[in-house]
């Protein structure tokens, strides 16, 4: 987004100052975090992540403009905002709606992987995306004759509990789905999944990046590069009341051959030519 706002004109130090605050997948770090964002009076609140921390800067400010992005929920039905068209409220940017996307990755995994008949699927039960991902996962895991077994992360620290799982079950696939608790755990879910040669779906990229085997989702680099147009239109003068929510519009298959050939799997030659980026 740097880079987005630099083409824009703003240059760092000069017309705009950032600050960048981290949670490190700690929900009980989020009120905190806002409160500080509040404190230092900020002009825009950008934030990259889930449903909950949007909530939690809503509910600490409802002056300062909070442009989203990453959010895989619905934000009409979560109450972010009273509709894509108008949101009306200090809240905008781009929603990804991950959920329409659940099924799809379930479809690709099977597609690269065709023996593939059990499949662990990490969610986060307390999120609401997480919830209908597994369900719309589990509807398609029927068509596709498939066994779904779903695995709650719903802690940094729950991980050790659900590797102890998979390592019992034995699952032939593993797909990490949606909440910041599972993707804060890519690294290892990641690292889990090659040293146990599983074959595995992320809706999160840093995990492919890890030595996960697939990534299908939204572009996140051109997510970043609309959002930084919302920041700059909100510094000129818009309310985020009137700026429209716009839902992610390019998709991207990124695929990690490099542990593809680590875990003995070769991905057929007609999902292969779909990929977008292609790790070697």
């Amino acid at each position: 987004m740097r880079l987005a706002l630099l083409k824009l004109g703003y240059i760092e130090g000069q017309n705009i100052t950032t600050a960048y605050l981290y949670a490190d997948g700690k929900r009980e770090r989020y009120d905190g975090l806002a409160a500080e964002l509040v404190r230092l009076k900020v002009d825009v609140i950008v934030l990259a992540g889930g449903l909950i921390p949007i909530q939690v800067a809503k509910n600490a400010t409802k002056t300062i403009p909070i442009v989203m992005t990453g959010s895989g929920a619905d934000p009409v039905k979560t109450g972010l905002v009273e509709s894509l068209a108008r949101p009306g409220g200090n809240v905008t940017g781009i929603t990804n709606l991950e959920t329409d996307l659940s099924g799809k990755r379930l479809e690709l995994l099977k597609e690269s992987v065709p023996k593939i008949v059990r499949v662990a699927f990490l969610y986060d039960p307390d999120v609401p995306a997480g919830r209908q991902a597994r369900n719309d996962v589990k509807a398609v895991a029927r068509v596709l004759g498939m066994t779904i077994q779903p695995l709650e992360i719903r802690a940094r620290t729950d991980f050790e509990t659900v590797s102890a799982a998979l390592s019992k079950e034995r699952p032939e696939g593993l797909y990490a789905s949606e909440g910041l608790a599972v993707s804060s755990n890519g690294k290892r879910i990641a690292n889990f999944a090659l040293k146990s040669r599983l074959p595995s779906m992320y809706n999160n990229i840093e995990a492919v990046h890890a030595g996960g085997l697939m990534y299908y989702g939204a572009d996140l680099a051109d997510s970043y590069r609309r959002i930084a147009s919302y920041v700059d239109r909100i510094l000129r003068g818009a309310k985020p009341a009137d700026l429209p929510v716009e839902q992610s519009t390019k998709f991207e298959l990124v695929i990690n051959l490099k542990t593809a050939k680590q875990i003995g799997v070769t991905i057929p030659p007609n999902v292969l030519a779909r990929a977008d980026r292609v790790i070697r």
